[in-house]
């Protein structure tokens, strides 16, 4: 007879941005990261925000659940670092939670500010009172179970992208964009440009702007058919 697999698949975390990295998202909203991103990493709209406009730019500790189990997930508590983002699927399974509010308080006091999941939560006046920022893909009170399978550090799949441990994760009321370790430096820069084109238009909105230059250009040129 064949060996049962082991409940836990773990892979000690080893990439991880620098404090500059992180800061260079802090003030991005995830518009313009996924701006940046050309629209790649942009997880699928039905992950949205348990509450408000929170934002959160953290590295990912990625953490890999069955439908219905929170095995891995209790046990990435021991991994998780100041300022990480959890992010966890259950393969976007509804049915029961992936977390409550006794793990989520759990996740804040281990230094976590936010948590990404595929999945349902339940208790979530508790998950709010406890100051994390979460983002998930509805609500239950049905409880899971912690038998595993589960992982821990591995990649993995959620919102139809691919989650890894160390990458730069940017959330806020408009959704989740994941950017690959091997390119935060690369967003970041972009990021920047972006930033600083955007506070020259939101200048000019204020000053009372109605139109695109743009969009004025065009319309006076040879490129119009006009119908009478």
């Amino acid at each position: 007879m064949l060996d049962e697999p082991k409940p836990l698949r773990i892979k000690r975390p080893s990439n991880r941005p620098t404090t500059e990295q992180i800061a260079a998202f802090q003030n991005a909203p995830s518009s313009v990261v996924a701006d940046a991103m050309i629209n790649d990493g942009v997880f699928q709209p039905g992950i949205r925000a348990l509450k408000g406009e929170m934002h959160v730019a953290g590295p990912a500790l990625s953490v890999g659940c069955g439908p219905a189990d929170i095995l891995a997930l209790k046990a990435a508590l021991s991994f998780v670092e100041a300022g990480d983002v959890v992010v966890s699927t259950s393969n976007g399974f509804t049915g029961a939670a992936t977390m409550g509010d006794l793990v989520a308080g759990r996740l804040k006091y281990a230094g976590a500010i936010g948590f990404v999941t595929d999945g349902a939560l339940r208790d979530a006046v508790g998950i709010i009172e406890t100051g994390l920022a979460v983002w998930c893909q509805g609500r239950t009170p049905a409880s899971p179970i912690s038998k595993g399978p589960g992982t821990i550090g591995l990649p993995i799949s959620i919102g139809g992208q691919t989650v890894e441990t160390g990458d730069m994760v940017v959330a806020d009321g408009d959704g989740v964009v994941i950017v690959p370790f091997a390119r935060i430096d690369e967003i970041a820069a972009k990021v920047k440009h972006i930033l600083s084109v955007e506070t020259v238009s939101e200048a000019k909105v204020k000053d009372g702007a109605t139109t695109f230059s743009e969009s004025e250009e065009l319309l006076s040129s040879n490129q119009i058919t006009w119908v009478v």
